[in-house]
């Protein structure tokens, strides 16, 4: 089958985001700014430490959200095989890239029930562009991106300044709070907003709750630039110009974090966007995520094998457990209560 500009621009964005020469990441995600307190008695065994967490209802043994990476590229069906197999093995969760060309072209990859009987216990997240909802059957789009993997909730990504610096992307956002605040009245599934690393201030926060949205993920910076990427896709200087000077825009994810879960106290929130390991996974939870979310950093062992997807979360998880254990906290509930210190210096 020939692949269609849809499909070519997410095989773009892989190839971009797997190349370890372009720099396309940003340096912090605001972690460096805190500091856990250290527990030099902590009366505890590693052992014993429970790292598991609540979100949607279901039990996850660890509070780890493999997060939205690829949808449409001809290379997603075995990245989303791996990382679903993944998922099933250690109780996490995982949320699939924007199903949009599946949908629309049939460029399956994957994002089918098939992925479904992969991890028939992992909270499964499907995903769509939030402005897609504009277009004449989105909600109907919705609804069947939820259907084709039998999702548990819905991701409404939201990429403004992507789809901005994007030759052909998507520039008028008109009417899409009233479309998602139509959807969480409609669909039979929660509905979950996610930035793609630009960050989600709490007004824009306080705005989506209202409208019904059941959960946040933060996503700030720290981790991928799409306007980055977007930049070093562009054929026209011009574009490209006009790209890079949007390669750090954003507010970072621990800032995202705080304010948010100041002003929404009760919503479940996800961290993501440069999360490196199960320390900065850590200072997130003792910020207010519910769980935390990778993406580009586990892509290269998804490429491989579901082997070296475990492999990469068993670091992350023992480094959290250590966190844990290194502030006197049994659980997550405690982390979440642990002394914060600001760096000296």
């Amino acid at each position: 089958m020939k692949k269609n500009t849809l499909s070519q621009r997410k095989d773009d964005h892989l190839d971009i985001v797997l190349d370890p020469t372009r720099a396309i990441t940003h340096t912090d995600g605001g972690w460096s700014s805190l500091r856990l307190e250290h527990c030099a008695l902590p009366e505890l065994a590693l052992d014993d430490i429970d790292l598991s967490s609540r979100f949607l209802g279901k039990t996850l043994r660890a509070p780890l959200l493999i997060s939205s990476m690829t949808g449409g590229a001809a290379r997603a069906e075995s990245i989303n095989a791996h990382l679903a197999e993944a998922a099933q093995h250690l109780g996490i969760a995982m949320g699939v890239g924007s199903q949009r060309v599946s949908l629309r072209e049939g460029f399956e990859q994957g994002l089918t029930r098939a992925l479904r009987q992969r991890a028939p216990d992992v909270t499964l997240l499907a995903n769509l562009g939030a402005v897609q909802l504009r277009e004449a059957d989105g909600l109907d789009l919705a609804r069947r991106a939820v259907d084709s993997l039998h999702a548990d909730a819905l991701i409404l990504h939201l990429n403004p300044l992507q789809e901005a610096v994007q030759p052909e992307g998507d520039r008028d956002w008109r009417g899409v709070l009233l479309l998602i605040e139509r959807l969480c009245r409609e669909l039979e599934v929660p509905v979950i907003a996610k930035e793609v690393g630009a960050g989600i201030s709490a007004p824009v926060a306080m705005a989506l709750a209202n409208a019904g949205v059941q959960v946040i993920d933060v996503a700030g910076t720290g981790g991928t630039s799409w306007a980055a990427v977007e930049a070093e896709r562009a054929s026209d200087p011009a574009d490209r110009a006009v790209a890079m000077a949007f390669a750090d825009w954003g507010m970072s994810t621990a800032a995202c974090l705080h304010e948010v879960r100041r002003a929404l106290p009760g919503m479940a929130l996800i961290a993501s966007g440069g999360i490196n390991d199960g320390v900065e996974a850590a200072k997130a939870i003792r910020l207010g995520a519910q769980l935390v979310g990778q993406a580009a950093r586990v892509l290269p062992a998804a490429m491989q094998s579901t082997e070296a997807v475990l492999a990469h979360f068993d670091i992350l998880l023992r480094q959290l457990r250590i966190a844990c254990f290194c502030t006197g906290s049994r659980n997550l509930d405690a982390l979440r209560s642990a002394p914060l210190q600001a760096p000296h210096g």
